[in-house]
């Protein structure tokens, strides 16, 4: 079973390089998954289930979305969206964060730049999520309470790591790049 199991992360994420210290290879796989919590509790809201702030309809929170976007869908692809850029963290670890993969057209073989990676870093660690208050499409501050606190708390707390997992495996991303400046292509 967990030889199966393995086999599967391989072909997903593919190999990580040899000289990736084991710390940044958890790091960079702990960075993809913390998002994972967060993105369940969105799609919960979004079908309508009531854990979230608002009081009314789930109609109301729909802001700018366009009426013939269902909130269910647009929640989804946020989550999807949301996870698959969370995902670039096993990159820092994996043979293909540091060659452009050769399915990529035009830049197939071609190193990834450091500062690349550490900028995508500095970017997204700048902010961390608010526990207990929302906004009301109408303006009105909304606070969470009792268990849909404590719902929301486990569901988005573990976002409150993801910069810090994301800047050790950059680091390390950083350090192996720079003891290493050449590598042969893909």
């Amino acid at each position: 079973m967990m030889k199966n199991t393995m086999a599967v992360v391989r072909r997903i994420h593919g190999h990580t390089v040899e000289d990736a210290p084991r710390w940044a290879v958890v790091s960079a796989y702990a960075a993809s998954l913390v998002v994972l919590p967060s993105c369940l509790w969105r799609i919960a809201l979004g079908f309508g289930a009531p854990i979230g702030p608002l009081r009314g309809d789930l109609s109301d929170a729909r802001g700018d979305l366009p009426a013939w976007v269902p909130m269910w869908g647009y929640t989804i692809f946020l989550s999807v969206l949301s996870e698959a850029l969370a995902f670039l963290a096993v990159g820092l670890v994996a043979r293909w964060g540091e060659v452009v993969p050769r399915w990529i057209p035009g830049l197939a073989g071609r190193r990834v730049p450091v500062p690349a990676a550490a900028v995508l870093t500095i970017g997204t660690i700048t902010s961390l999520p608010g526990f207990n208050e929302f906004n009301e499409p109408g303006g009105t501050a909304v606070a969470l309470e009792g268990w849909r606190l404590a719902l929301f708390v486990v569901s988005y707390g573990p976002l409150v790591l993801w910069g810090p997992l994301l800047a050790a495996a950059t680091v390390a991303y950083c350090l192996r790049r720079r003891r290493r400046p050449s590598l042969a292509t893909a």
